[in-house]
């Protein structure tokens, strides 16, 4: 992994700076929550005090079977609803309906309360309503109980339309003027609207269903099973007048008895505009409902429609404990605390206190403080990534430029390199200044090696010619069997000594040839041809091959060196060829050079040995060292960069291959 990919990896730790924000604005809200909620918890034990001085108004919870699907609530009606047998102009929702199940299916009533009378709207499903003068016809009839008994309100139609009510007696029906109804037909049945005065009505309150099925013969649907009806839970005044004293702003009130069934209810839950969009939309939304702790639905923290509070929080109240509960909406961004409370009298749990107060503060200082922080943190995540980036760029520009020279050094003077950043204080310029020294060693080596051949010619010369006119003074003495072999041993070694020496001030030579060297015009292509000859006469065990693209092939210089240049690849192709192996000359041309190519099927050159190849006193073959002394290819060197040339070698995949680059004349 490259370095700008690494401080990029790196720069991703700055995510950690918005996350422990997130976790501060998180905990900072669920702190403000939990105050809002112990101050609440607070509040709702001061009111379910008060409330305890009313135990008369929860109905006298002791006696009642507090959990009977029978009870029947009306609800609280803000305007008087007209007698017409359709429900548009009631003032509760649709969906407080309760229902029972009938004859050719569900029957659906609710009931309400409007000051001194109670009102009753019935849907019954009939697919052939029956209307009879004689009584026999389809009814509802209302049981109620009280401290007068029991007594039941009979609503039977002789036809569609306005109606008033009977009460039902062992001495037969009688008609009550107080008790009005409308009986509306519509395509699945009909409906049945009553208004009745609440004097007339007891505790107790049951709604039965006759379908009538001719011959004397009904199908019975009721809301309650035995003798008795289910209580008739109302709405309190009493209660209404107290928690009335404690109503204020964005703060909710809901009185329940033991079963659940609202007594009293004030105030209202206001959205705060400035939040009711939450912080605002697609990802950012995304993210506040991710961060922020969740919560149940706010709409679940609405009064139940049909009057009877089920939350888990308020049956663990009803159940004589105390509980919070937290409501959030995700779509909307309304939240809502909530808090639970018990109301005792006495040793009797008489019902539960409910207080919901919207969090519009609370959400509207995590909102601002998310939305700052997402957009602070997000911003400065960018810019130092960018910076980071940048400084990777940068950072790895100057180490790729410190590479590149030090690797060209390989193939130039080391001495004459100037590396870049060597002037620079920090670590890379460190770097830079130690390279420009190890080259500076490496050249001062190279020069060394350049000379010492030139240098050990010069100083052995003198005392191999002291030694070899020793010898031939004692060839004209009388010398022993012995002595005589040991001075043809010495002799002959001086005369290997002297080709070694010869070998080695070659390359001086040349150097000295080149600079006094007259250029002249020739034709490369043929000598190259003839040349090719000469090697296949030379070295019968090797095949030769040349070819080239075109003829002639003009240079200007010395042609016995550039000649010279051609001997010593060929001579270095045959010693690491095996018999029998081809040897090839290629000739190429370009606009203004041309490229020579010898190619031998030999083993390939190790990659540490390709910058040192054509450098003075080495080689990789072993054998006589008056044959490699490894300045071949250092002569071809300087032959082909006197022509103002160059010369390499690379592998390929049958063997190796040297280049000789000229300048066309």
């Amino acid at each position: 992994m490259n370095l700008r990919r690494q401080l990029l990896l790196v720069s991703l730790l700055t995510l950690v700076l918005p996350w422990a924000g997130c976790q501060f604005i998180r905990e900072t809200e669920s702190a403000l929550r939990e105050g809002q909620q112990n101050m609440l918890a607070d509040t709702a034990q001061a009111i379910a005090d008060s409330l305890s001085q009313f135990p008369d108004e929860f109905m006298d919870a002791r006696r009642v079977r507090t959990f009977d699907d029978d009870q029947i609530y009306a609800h609280s009606l803000a305007v008087e609803p007209l007698i017409d047998g359709y429900a548009d102009d009631w003032t509760v929702n649709a969906s407080s309906s309760r229902s029972v199940r009938g004859a050719d299916g569900d029957i659906r009533y609710r009931v309400g309360v409007f000051r001194q009378h109670l009102f009753l709207h019935t849907f019954v499903r009939d697919d052939s309503p029956h209307f009879s003068e004689s009584g026999n016809s389809d009814r509802v009839e209302i049981v109620t109980s009280g401290a007068a008994g029991i007594r039941t309100w009979v609503l039977a139609a002789e036809a569609p339309g306005m109606m008033l009510g009977r009460r039902s007696s062992e001495s037969g029906l009688s008609d009550e003027s107080r008790i009005q109804g409308y009986w509306l037909l519509v395509p699945d049945g009909y409906q049945l609207e009553v208004r009745i005065p609440l004097e007339l009505l007891g505790d107790r309150l049951g709604l039965t269903v006759f379908n009538d099925r001719g011959a004397g013969s009904a199908i019975r649907s009721t809301t309650f099973e035995g003798d008795l009806p289910g209580r008739l839970v109302m709405r309190s005044p009493v209660l209404a007048s107290v928690i009335a004293a404690y109503a204020r702003d964005d703060l909710r009130l809901i009185v329940t008895d033991m079963a659940g069934w609202r007594l009293a209810e004030d105030g209202e839950l206001v959205p705060d505009p400035g939040t009711a969009s939450g912080v605002g939309s697609g990802w950012a939304r995304v993210a506040y409902n991710a961060l922020l702790e969740p919560g149940e639905e706010a709409e679940f923290a609405e009064p139940d429609a049909s009057g009877r509070e089920r939350q888990d929080y308020v049956s663990a109240a009803l159940s004589g404990e105390a509980r919070t509960a937290w409501f959030r909406s995700v779509d909307t961004g309304r939240a809502v605390v909530a808090v639970a409370q018990p109301i005792w009298s006495g040793n009797v749990q008489t019902g539960a206190l409910v207080l919901q107060q919207g969090s519009a503060a609370i959400l509207s200082l995590t909102n601002s403080a998310l939305g700052r922080l997402v957009n602070v943190t997000l911003i400065t995540t960018v810019l130092v990534a960018l910076v980071l980036v940048g400084y990777a760029s940068w950072l790895s520009l100057r180490i790729r430029r410190l590479s590149r020279a030090a690797e060209s050094a390989l193939d130039k003077d080391p001495a004459a390199l100037s590396l870049p950043s060597a002037h620079s204080g920090d670590e890379i310029g460190d770097l830079s200044r130690s390279f420009a020294t190890v080259l500076q060693q490496l050249g001062n080596y190279n020069d060394y090696l350049r000379t010492l051949a030139s240098k050990l010619s010069h100083e052995l010369r003198t005392p191999l010619t002291i030694v070899s006119s020793s010898l031939e003074n004692l060839e004209h003495e009388n010398l022993s069997a012995d002595a005589e072999r040991y001075t043809a041993r010495a002799r002959d070694g001086a005369a290997r000594l002297k080709k070694i020496l010869d070998a080695m001030s070659e390359a001086n030579r040349v150097e000295e040839l080149m600079k006094n060297a007259e250029p002249e015009s020739f034709d490369l292509h043929a000598a190259l041809e003839s040349a090719t000859g000469a090697y296949a006469d030379a070295w019968t065990e090797r095949q030769f091959s040349f070819r080239s693209d075109r003829q002639p092939s003009m240079l200007s210089g010395s042609p016995e060196l550039l000649m010279q240049l051609v001997d010593k690849l060929v001579d270095n192709a045959v010693g690491f060829t095996r018999a029998g192996a081809t040897i090839a000359l290629t000739l190429e041309h370009d606009e203004h050079r041309v490229r020579l190519s010898v190619f031998n099927p030999g083993p390939p050159l190790p990659e540490r040995m390709r910058h040192r190849l054509f450098d003075s006193m080495v080689s990789m073959r072993v054998g006589d060292p008056g044959k490699h002394l490894g300045l071949g290819l250092y002569i071809a060197r300087l032959i082909a960069e006197g022509h103002g040339g160059s010369i390499d070698a690379e592998n390929i995949e049958d063997g190796v291959v040297f280049h000789v680059s000229l300048p066309t004349a």
